[in-house]
């Protein structure tokens, strides 16, 4: 189950949190990452195979909480900014292949506005970080 736990871990940063993945993968610590978080959820997991539940629940409610403190996604929230408001920039990136690297560049950039938003699930649809961001987002691109 452990290793279900952190194939599903793993499918989650390759999907929302891209920039943390590569990040770990280049300090070479994405194994040990991956396997201390699952491990934080071992009580869970016991508690919720001694109840009998069935896997696809217990694997549900684990990745639930192995992933609270990763929700929102600053990665997920920047591109889905760049291709809804700047779409032929977010187009030819994506054609030129170096999306990624933009984005993960991009929330870098927009850290300190993430910061004073305090940017999470209760601010994530907030208009002023929106307009701040897609600011930012101006400037890096006619730079």
């Amino acid at each position: 189950m452990k290793i279900t736990l952190i194939k599903q871990l793993h499918d989650y940063l390759l999907h929302n949190h891209t920039d943390l993945l590569i990040a770990l993968q280049e300090e070479h610590r994405l194994e040990h990452y991956l396997t201390q978080k699952v491990a934080s959820v071992s009580d869970l997991l016991s508690t919720l195979q001694e109840e009998g539940r069935p896997a696809y629940v217990i694997e549900a409610l684990c990745l639930e909480e192995l992933t609270c403190d990763l929700r929102p996604s600053r990665f997920n929230y920047m591109r889905e900014l760049l291709e809804a408001e700047f779409e032929r920039d977010y187009q030819r990136m994506l054609q030129s292949g170096i999306l990624t690297y933009e984005i993960i560049s991009l929330t870098g950039a927009c850290e300190p506005i993430f910061e004073v938003f305090a940017f999470g699930t209760e601010t994530e649809d907030s208009p002023d970080l929106k307009y701040a961001v897609m600011g930012m987002i101006s400037e890096y691109l006619e730079r």
